[in-house]
């Protein structure tokens, strides 16, 4: 069973079709050695053009069973899969094996999302006698009422702040800037924050234009701002895991249950694809269920 002449045609066929790095390429070595190295075990010796469906998922079964993770299954199918497209645009093989053989479903893991009594919890037990209280009031009243990530939050500029209009300007990916609405208790605690601290404390040169400041006057760091988080999830009592994504999270979380359309959430969290924010449609069932009886046409009296 020699596969060599093969690979160097794929290999070839990546390079000058696909254009694919070297790495890339690697990958793609590396998944149909797999497949070539399990059919060694078995001892079969047959070309890839001779290779059935049913041995493909025999070693589909076989990775799985030796506790490949779903992503790595998918991964080393997808690389099989590419390998026989190119063998019959070459006409090599007449039909393709891999054809009807799905890749395992991949589970999404779904964030940890504190419910809006938790997030509340976490609010109300901030110490706003605390020198730096009122800031880290309002620095989780704005992760909330916004979605920021933290990298966000830590860049967020007084230019770019407008209570009047209700609104905040943010620099995201890519430098991609987007506006997102800000509630009125994000608003109202930002103020305390700026009249009481902020405009009280000698500011470091470089972060004049910065609108959440440590006590040395300077922009703040990713892991403040995690300290800030656990220790107040710590005193509200909760268990879960909290981090900054968790408020993010839960703020898209709790606009889709509200009824939010995908769309103005997408948006709002800076995603590029609504395929990303669909991630937060998992709502409970209970809810899907009344949102059911309380809309479908079905559970509607129908005219005799």
């Amino acid at each position: 069973m020699n596969w060599g002449s093969y690979f160097k045609g794929f290999e070839a066929y990546l390079i000058l079709e696909k254009s694919l790095s070297k790495n890339s390429i690697a990958a793609y070595d590396q998944d149909l050695s797999k497949l070539y190295e399990y059919l060694t075990l078995q001892g079969v010796d047959q070309t890839p053009e001779s290779i059935s469906t049913t041995q493909i998922e025999q070693f589909i079964t076989y990775i799985s069973e030796l506790g490949l993770s779903e992503k790595s299954q998918a991964r080393i199918l997808s690389g099989i899969k590419a390998f026989y497209k190119y063998l019959l645009i070459e006409d090599l093989i007449d039909t393709d094996p891999t054809e009807l053989i799905s890749g395992p479903k991949l589970t999404r893991n779904l964030p940890d999302v504190l419910s809006i009594g938790e997030i509340d919890q976490i609010l109300q037990i901030v110490d706003l006698s605390h020198p730096q209280g009122h800031r880290n009031r309002a620095i989780l009243e704005t992760l909330y009422a916004s979605g920021l990530r933290v990298s966000e939050l830590i860049g967020l500029k007084m230019s770019n702040y407008f209570p009047k209009e209700g609104y905040i300007k943010v620099l995201g990916k890519n430098n991609k800037e987007r506006l997102i609405p800000i509630g009125d208790e994000a608003i109202k605690f930002i103020g305390i924050y700026l009249e009481s601290v902020r405009n009280q404390s000698h500011i470091d040169p470089d972060s004049k234009n910065i609108l959440f400041l440590n006590r040395r006057g300077a922009k703040l760091s990713r892991v403040m701002i995690f300290n800030v988080i656990k220790e107040n999830v710590g005193k509200a009592g909760i268990t879960k895991t909290v981090s900054p994504h968790t408020f993010r999270h839960s703020f898209a979380t709790h606009l889709v249950e509200g009824g939010a359309d995908l769309r103005a959430v997408q948006e709002m969290l800076g995603h590029a694809s609504i395929i990303t924010t669909e991630i937060y449609t998992h709502v409970s069932t209970d809810y899907l269920r009344q949102t059911i009886l309380n809309f479908h046409p079905s559970n509607r009296p129908r005219e005799k």
